[in-house]
């Protein structure tokens, strides 16, 4: 199990992580709160990342999912890409997409690939302020003392429990100092003891 120290966001575990699963699929926006959760555990996005996404990032104009998502705002304005290759992600994606689509044409309202992926209950955008404050609810109504950074530091923490190459991490969460992606593998003693019990011819 991964040490947590002061100020660091939540590992959740795998039973955690299904009871939040449980606990979005019967809110009134199950779809957008379950991709909001997939996004966060299965891309280790940040709130502000998810909160600036449009639809036109992820599906072109024919409607198909775009596999190499480049953000368009992220920490530091740094130029990072997410990959849209886990299969559970897309299905969710393209249902939730068309529920959006059927519920612009029951309101006649215009259906455009400038909106915002993920919509509030008011139908604006979010701020990563409001997207923070929304996961925040999320993780409390499930029982689950977490925050918006727990899915990114998740992912980060399974990848590298995988045996993922620290490097391709690095890539993958966006940090520009390998040092940044190290203190993964620094708080993650049981990773470190597998590591050396396997040292020796």
């Amino acid at each position: 199990m991964t040490s947590r120290k002061k100020g660091q966001a939540k590992v959740l575990t795998t039973e955690e992580f299904k009871r939040l699963l449980k606990y979005v699929s019967s809110n009134t926006y199950a779809k957008r709160d379950t991709l909001l959760i997939y996004f966060s555990f299965g891309l280790g996005l940040r709130a502000i990342e998810m909160a600036a996404i449009k639809l036109r990032d992820v599906i072109s104009e024919e409607g198909n999912a775009i596999e190499t998502v480049t953000l368009p705002r992220t920490k530091g304005h740094k130029p990072r890409d997410i990959y849209l290759t886990d299969q559970r992600i897309l299905k969710l994606m393209m249902e939730y997409i068309e529920e959006r689509k059927s519920i612009a044409a029951s309101k006649r309202q215009v259906f455009s690939l400038n909106h915002p992926l993920f919509l509030s209950q008011k139908g604006s955008h979010f701020t990563n302020k409001t997207l923070e404050k929304l996961f925040r609810t999320i993780y409390r109504n499930a029982g689950i003392d977490a925050s918006s950074h727990s899915g990114r530091r998740t992912f980060a923490t399974n990848l590298i429990e995988q045996g993922m190459d620290i490097r391709a991490v690095q890539v993958l969460m966006g940090h520009s100092n390998i040092n940044e992606t190290a203190k993964y593998v620094q708080s993650n003693p049981e990773r470190l003891k597998r590591i050396t019990a396997k040292a020796m011819f």
